[in-house]
């Protein structure tokens, strides 16, 4: 007994189902032998697909789906939208998540190597852990911390007063609001602002950022804002600064009055229940009022350490809660490895699969091969926003490029969609692919892009950032592409580079777009 505590010993404690589950499951298949502790305080399978790019990008197939056939008038083809069962798209959503989140849990259930805790757990010392709920401390010299992350509720007057909606509850809705206002201006508010806009929702989106969709392209973004303004409100620049719900009915001087009266009671009646959202412009200092039925805070999202408590375990943490990994992705507590969300880095499933390939090499097979370790690397770390236009990218962006080898040193090439046969085809028009590269040898140092079906069409340039010797736009000229297909406006992107004021300049003329 040990802190009043029953102590149990693992060979292993895994600390989240998400990507971690990985390198346990290749452990116990070299080693059947080994005795494993799993912990996870939420349902298991980690963020992705309990509450994150899963079930949302099963919401917004039906919204692409949605906006595809509002354009097929353009074609000739005279369709109606007679309904949307919005219950029947959620329940479609949780049905599949479910079936997967069961499978899981029986598998760790039900497996003789596995105890498998679903509490929450806090260090207590060095590779020692008290879990929630039971009388026992569990210890292991190995420990995996994939503890993934949480929404980050901003410190907004009046908001602890109201029923909000944040990116880990939206998922439980089963009545379309009439209307929702989201605080955040990022992907989860774009991609969410798709869905609601789609489905029927007044959106309006709050950000406190100048430009809309922070961290892509200038140019991307304001495209990307132009167009989803078509079907919601965009407000940039501005913090939200009181939250309330509206629930009197009382009358004013002027309404009592008025001849009128009657129709301000129902206005007033049918406002009851909704949310009023004030807001303030950063520069101007001009307060926006908004009412909406439902308020969803998208404003990031943040580490979990203030319940693991890894302080006690001397396991070192930044000064916004993220646990500080080395270039191995090792803590400041020797084998004890951090990865996925949970080192603040790039918040991406592709990135933390990633990352568990690396911490399966360096915790478990280099020591058998007697190899180095190996370094992470994110000079390629792809994302893609499943909106309307979606958005993918990947390596460096523009301004990144320029700080890096300056203005002389780099090139731009640029393509729109319409300028290729199956572009012109589908109607497209305004979307395009930017690549950036080395002026010198070509080598690609970030590609951006708009339009449907970006998150696909980047990989062709991803895998190239991959190769281990030719990492420049050569294979991509070379190559055959299909003839009329989409792929055609990547290869056309390389074959038009040109210096980055010529790209500025081409921009203002074909899209109406600055660069700041």
């Amino acid at each position: 007994m040990k802190y009043g505590l029953a102590m149990k010993e693992y060979d292993l404690i895994s600390i989240g189902t998400g990507s971690a589950m990985h390198i346990v499951d290749a452990m116990l298949q070299r080693n059947p032998n080994l005795k494993v502790a799993v912990i996870d305080k939420d349902e298991p399978g980690g963020i992705c697909l309990t509450r994150g790019c899963i079930p949302s990008k099963i919401l917004l197939y039906p919204a692409e789906m949605i906006s595809t056939i509002e354009r097929a008038n353009e074609f000739g083809i005279d369709l109606e939208l007679h309904k949307i069962d919005f219950s029947k798209v959620m329940q479609r959503m949780r049905h599949h998540i479910n079936e997967e989140i069961d499978m899981i849990r029986n598998g760790l259930s039900e497996s003789q190597n596995i105890d498998y805790y679903h509490n929450v757990a806090e260090f207590i010392e060095p590779y020692t852990l008290k879990v929630s709920d039971n009388n026992v401390a569990i210890r292991a010299k190995m420990i995996f911390l994939c503890t993934g992350s949480k929404p980050i509720i901003p410190p907004i007057k009046g908001l602890q007063d109201i029923t909000y909606h944040t990116s880990d509850t939206i998922l439980a809705m089963d009545r379309l609001p009439e209307s929702i206002a989201i605080v955040g201006g990022g992907y989860i508010a774009a991609e969410y602002g798709h869905f609601f806009s789609s489905m029927g929702s007044k959106v309006t989106i709050v950000g406190r950022n100048k430009q809309f969709l922070p961290n892509e392209e200038t140019e991307i973004s304001a495209l990307a804002k132009r167009e989803l303004s078509k079907h919601m409100t965009i407000i940039t620049n501005s913090e939200v600064i009181e939250l309330n719900s509206i629930t009197g009915c009382k009358a004013s001087a002027d309404d009592a009055n008025s001849s009128k009266s009657s129709s301000s009671d129902k206005r007033r009646h049918k406002q009851k229940g909704r949310k009023l959202l004030i807001a303030r412009d950063r520069t101007s200092g001009e307060r926006v009022i908004i009412t909406a039925e439902e308020i969803l805070i998208a404003a990031g999202r943040g580490p979990n350490t203030d319940i693991l408590h890894p302080e006690r375990a001397r396991i070192r943490t930044d000064e916004n809660g993220w646990i500080v990994v080395d270039e191995y992705l090792e803590t400041s507590q020797p084998n004890v490895w951090a990865f996925g969300d949970a080192n603040g880095v790039y918040p991406f499933k592709h990135k933390a699969n990633h990352e568990a390939e690396l911490v399966y090499y360096n915790a478990v097979l280099r020591k058998e091969k007697e190899n180095k370790k190996v370094k992470k690397d994110y000079h390629a770390v792809p994302h893609a926003v499943f909106a309307y236009p979606e958005i993918a990218a990947v390596g460096l962006g523009e301004r990144e490029a320029l700080a890096k080898y300056g203005e002389n040193n780099i090139l731009i090439g640029i393509a729109r969609y319409q300028d290729t046969a199956k572009g012109t085809a589908m109607g497209i028009k305004n979307h395009f692919v930017k690549v950036i590269v080395k002026a010198d040898d070509l080598e690609i140092m970030g590609a951006h892009i708009i339009g449907p079906y970006a998150s696909v069409l980047i990989q062709e340039i991803v895998d190239i950032m991959y190769t281990q010797h030719e990492r420049t736009v050569k294979p991509i000229l070379s190559a055959m592409h299909i003839h009329p297909s989409l792929s055609e406006v990547v290869q056309r992107s390389v074959s038009s580079l040109m210096p980055p004021q010529q790209y500025h300049h081409v921009i203002a003329e074909h899209y109406g777009l600055s660069i700041e």
